[in-house]
């Protein structure tokens, strides 16, 4: 191995080094104390009930882990926007799980809480899988009602996507484990079977404060709504249980009977590891991000038997096209090739750089996967379409239009894993969060913006002083507008972050390279309980 994969390897590392560290801080929720206090009134946490419902010795595919990282600081931050999401086996059958965790501001519900909310159920209604609420929640975090309560993709969007689940047919379980309250007491009731767990369950529209001074009635939480008022009297839940242990037991066997699903089809053969060292990706993957680098060598350690079967090889080199197996399942990958590659013509072409020939190639070979059933991952390092004369007089946008409309109208499921830069247009071609993958996950070497930090940053730069200048403003010495460029530079850095994406949804999650297989794996398997129902039609593409 040479100086350069060392060095690649030791930082890439190092990295996700530091994202199992973030991890392991989000993990704790609202902190230990929180989770003593969980702890000393007969509750799990959110992340212990999962543990404890899911299969074991199974993996669990966490969606949204740094939702909200780095937000709501003013009142304490939301670890994982308070919830606990992601798709996990359940007797096992595939599920989605949401978890409210109650030591992050008692579950309170904040804006991004209402869209990590949505994104599961939104993967739940893609791929028609099952969904668990444990429910453990104070309701709407009232300081910011106003962003999250009236519109469409607020707090009542669930109640709406609720009915539409059911009258899909997927199935929806529920257990009060909690507190719920006001609005979000529909949520476990629009489920097939609602449980609750005695004296530590309440559901109810209104708490006895809210009772007392709306109506003057007189009447403590747990006779108003506790597990004995609503098994007994009401009818509202269907069972009641004494401990969480009991209840999730419960769950456990709904899911041991329930009958088999009709399956989309995807080819999936004996899983094999790859060939080559997956390890190896840390070396050659380049820390800096402008490096050139062959990502073929990345595509053959994330592969079955490191098998690729490329796709005109010989043409459009800037984008790499083939089919593969990941973990048995036929897969076929668009890719963005890193290294500078020399057309026939005698052309040099960039590395990450989308040019005409090789958006035709991708948009034809998007078409054919369609044609033949088979998912479509997406492996982005892109720093955009090609710009000049040349590209525009040779059509450029034209083919670059034809490589979208594909890509949008696929009927197949696709996945998109961003693996360095994902600048632009560029972003949008390749399966951006914009074009529906069924599953969106981030390596820490990532960078999300519509140019590059440095690139950004100049022409930022160029704006405040041409600003600054019309205004009449002193003229601007040499030192400051370097200050001036730092400052731009460090706050478009922190913006470019796969952290500061994943904060905002944007991605579904960090992950080590290493689990992009599992991600990949649980993502078709999940998109095979969803039946492709209507014809793959591009609609009018100009040729």
């Amino acid at each position: 191995m040479d100086i350069a994969f060392n060095k690649n390897e030791d930082l890439n590392k190092q990295s996700v080094d530091q994202l199992k560290h973030k991890l392991e801080k989000v993990y704790l929720g609202g902190g230990e104390k929180k989770i003593a206090s969980q702890h000393k009134k007969g509750k799990l946490t959110a992340r212990e009930r999962i543990k404890y419902l899911l299969d074991e010795g199974t993996e669990f595919l966490e969606v949204g882990a740094f939702t909200a990282d780095g937000m709501y600081e003013e009142v304490g931050g939301c670890p994982s926007a308070g919830v606990v999401t992601g798709i996990g086996y359940v007797e096992g059958r595939q599920v989605m799980v949401v978890a409210n965790d109650a030591t992050v501001k008692a579950g309170a519900w904040f804006p991004m809480t209402a869209k990590k909310n949505l994104r599961a159920q939104e993967i739940a209604m893609e791929n028609r899988i099952p969904i668990i609420y444990l429910v453990d929640s104070a309701g709407v975090f009232l300081p910011m009602q106003n962003e999250i309560f009236p519109d469409k993709e607020h707090f009542g969007r669930q109640f709406r996507n609720n009915a539409k689940m059911s009258s899909m047919g997927i199935i929806q379980v529920a257990a009060i484990m909690g507190s719920c309250v006001a609005g979000g007491a529909y949520l476990p009731i629009m489920a097939d079977e609602a449980m609750i767990v005695n004296e530590t369950g309440s559901i109810f529209l209104a708490g006895s404060y809210l009772v007392k001074a709306a109506i003057g009635e007189t009447i403590d939480n747990e006779t108003l709504g506790g597990a004995t008022t609503h098994c007994e009297i009401s009818g509202v839940t269907d069972n009641k249980y004494e401990t969480d242990e009991e209840c999730l037991d419960a769950i456990r066997k709904i899911f041991d009977k329930i009958g088999t699903y009709e399956k989309a089809g995807f080819d999936r053969a004996e899983p094999a590891k790859p060939a080559k060292d997956e390890k190896e990706i840390y070396g050659i993957l380049p820390h800096d991000r402008v490096k050139p680098y062959d990502t073929k060598d990345i595509i053959e350690r994330l592969i079955d038997n490191s098998d690729f079967d490329e796709y005109k090889a010989l043409y459009g080199k800037s984008i790499i096209c083939g089919t593969a197996r990941i973990d048995g399942w036929a897969v076929g990958i668009v890719a963005n090739q890193r290294k500078v590659v020399k057309t026939k013509k005698g052309e040099m072409q960039m590395g990450g750089v989308i040019y005409s020939d090789s958006a035709d190639k991708a948009a034809r070979f998007i078409m054919n996967c369609n044609q033949r059933k088979i998912p479509l991952l997406f492996l982005q390092d892109v720093s955009g379409f090609m710009v000049g004369s040349k590209s525009e007089h040779g059509g450029i946008i034209k083919d670059g239009a034809k490589m979208v409309n594909a890509m949008a109208n696929s009927v197949v499921p696709k996945f998109t894993i961003i693996m360095g830069n994902s600048y632009g247009a560029g972003n949008y071609a390749m399966c951006g969060k914009a074009y529906d993958p069924r599953l969106i996950y981030a390596w820490p070497s990532a960078q999300i913006a519509v140019m590059s930090g440095a690139a950004a940053a100049k022409t930022l730069l160029q704006i405040k002083v041409a600003t600054l200048k019309a205004k009449g403003e002193k003229e601007i010495t040499e030192e400051e507008e370097k200050k001036m460029l730092a400052e731009i530079t460090d706050k478009y850095n922190e913006e470019l972050s796969p952290y500061y994406a994943a904060s905002r949804l944007w991605v579904d999650g960090i992950i080590d390279p290493l689990e992009t297989r599992k991600v990949i794996s649980m993502g078709i398997e999940a998109a095979n309980h969803a039946p492709i129902e209507k014809p793959f039609n591009v609609g009018v593409i100009q040729t």
